[in-house]
């Protein structure tokens, strides 16, 4: 609106003012600022699969880990990954933790051949892992695990 309003008096003076141009001088700097930004959180695919591989190692070594919330069983889906700062990859997923027992169905088996020892997915909780990697080394910055995808409490993993 300034620039505009400077536009108009240069015009209607019949001048050339060194506001006007200043200031015109200054949207174009700060323009090319804006235009000129390149991303480099640019990670592949690949690289990221080895960091959620030593994230779930360190998870499954863990004895702390294992007693809270239970043996990291798999990774269900990928949720992102990237690279907030250089020589950092961070990665986000669902895991599922299994706690406690085998995890097995009592269902009975015909003619009384006993029970069946078909996993039926009992006491499995799901929850949401966000970790940073260190890119150079592999070794896992920090990683914390949130229950019930976010509802519930978190783990902090000490590293």
């Amino acid at each position: 609106m300034a620039v505009a309003v400077l536009l108009l008096i240069c015009m209607i003076s019949n001048t050339s003012c060194s506001a006007f141009t200043s200031i015109s001088n200054y949207v174009q700097v700060s323009t090319r600022r804006i235009t000129n930004t390149r991303l480099h959180a640019q990670i592949s695919e690949k690289e990221a699969k080895v960091a959620i591989d030593k994230v779930v190692k360190a998870l499954q070594k863990d004895k702390q880990a294992n007693e809270e919330m239970g043996r990291l069983s798999k990774t269900n889906n990928v949720l992102g990954f990237g690279s907030p700062r250089a020589g950092i990859i961070a990665v986000r997923f669902n895991a599922s933790f299994q706690k406690g027992g085998m995890g097995r169905s009592s269902i009975p088996l015909p003619f009384g051949l006993g029970q069946s020892n078909k996993s039926d997915g009992r006491g499995t909780m799901v929850g949401q892992v966000k970790a940073n990697v260190d890119a150079a080394t592999g070794k896992v910055l920090d990683c914390s695990v949130f229950r019930d995808l976010g509802y519930g409490r978190s783990f902090n993993l000490k590293v």
